[in-house]
């Protein structure tokens, strides 16, 4: 519903932070600009993003034979 506050919370404590730098970079390449009147594919486009690049993260951490 609008005005209403995600229940979601990072899976790693002290995250929200870095996520939601992520998620404004990630906009700004798109030129897409985030908030409650845009539509649920501009602001979902976003997330989809910011789930590509953690996935490229964690799989190049995986390569070098770090642990995540």
């Amino acid at each position: 519903m609008p005005g209403e506050r995600s229940s979601n919370t990072p899976a790693v404590q002290g995250a929200s932070k870095g996520l939601d730098s992520l998620k404004y970079e990630i906009a700004n390449e798109l030129g897409v600009t985030l908030g409650g009147d845009r539509t649920s594919r501009e602001n979902g486009t976003v997330g989809g993003y910011m789930t590509k690049r953690m996935v490229q993260f964690a799989e190049q951490q995986l390569k070098n034979g770090q642990r995540i």
